[in-house]
């Protein structure tokens, strides 16, 4: 491999086999490099193949400003996130979270702390993420001896989420609160408390992320088969009672309406809820 571009002493771009644009970081990668100089690969620490263009051009111009210590506990983060979460995290990632980090880092220097308003919604609806974004806090203190506090925890989280739901930060809030709205709504239209730990409720809280998400991007299921609708109202009256009162929120919130297809899946989810929560 040869250097195309120097973009700092630590992070070059090279053209690979393909004849594409990658970005190569290493400590001391290019001190004292210049393009054409052929790359020393005992120094290459990350390379990044991004897909995606301009998020390729972001974290060249991310790597010029961010600095490297923070990028590489960064992308330890990611890749622990990746294998604990087993899910496919949008490569956007490697671009916010190393920002986030980064200013995070800068504000705490300078005691301009921000509170998180969603960490008690994000510990409770995004468990997973949460504890993942808690080890990921042991990380920064342990590679760069900064303790940021519990709430950049959630604002981690929040940024993990985003990339499992390939949305973007204000996408997530609001799916956030929109699923702690209906979890209210089902807890005082059924009269029960949620077994949060369970298996059960995983499963309906999963239903209900992906539920909103459709709702925000207006990409609600729909199907022609009325049969099992029809068959589910009858059999489960109780569940599909508790999906009007959250047809009812939605049109009260976002003016549309239910699709059939969407009460059929809420309605198996609330009786599946009612059964294990007995």
């Amino acid at each position: 491999m040869q250097i195309q571009k120097v973009l700092n002493n630590n992070v070059i771009s090279v053209i690979d086999e393909h004849g594409k644009e990658i970005v190569v970081m290493g400590r001391g990668i290019a001190f004292q490099r210049r393009p054409g100089d052929p790359v020393d690969e005992a120094l290459i620490d990350k390379v990044f193949r991004l897909e995606d263009h301009s998020v390729h051009e972001r974290m060249k111009m991310l790597l010029q400003e961010v600095p490297y210590d923070v990028v590489k506990v960064t992308e330890e983060m990611i890749q622990y996130a990746h294998t604990k979460l087993n899910r496919r995290l949008n490569e956007s990632l490697h671009v916010s979270l190393a920002d986030h980090i980064h200013y995070a880092i800068e504000r705490l220097k300078k005691n301009h702390l921000i509170e998180n308003s969603l960490i008690w919604e994000i510990k409770r609806l995004y468990k997973d993420e949460f504890l993942v974004a808690k080890d990921c806090l042991e990380m920064i203190e342990e590679r760069l001896h900064i303790e940021l506090p519990e709430d950049e925890a959630g604002f981690i989280a929040m940024h993990i989420i985003n990339a499992e739901l390939n949305e973007d930060m204000n996408t997530t809030v609001n799916i956030t609160k929109e699923v702690n709205a209906i979890l209210t709504i089902v807890k005082y239209h059924l009269n029960m408390e949620f077994d949060e730990d369970s298996l059960n409720f995983y499963r309906f809280l999963t239903h209900l992320r992906f539920f909103v998400q459709r709702l925000i991007n207006e990409t609600l299921l729909v199907s022609e088969d009325q049969d099992l609708y029809q068959l589910i109202k009858v059999k489960y009256p109780k569940a599909y009672e508790c999906a009007k009162k959250i047809a009812e929120y939605v049109y009260q919130t976002y003016h549309r309406d239910l699709t059939s297809e969407e009460m059929l899946y809420l309605s198996i989810h609330l009786n599946r809820l009612i059964k294990r929560e007995k």
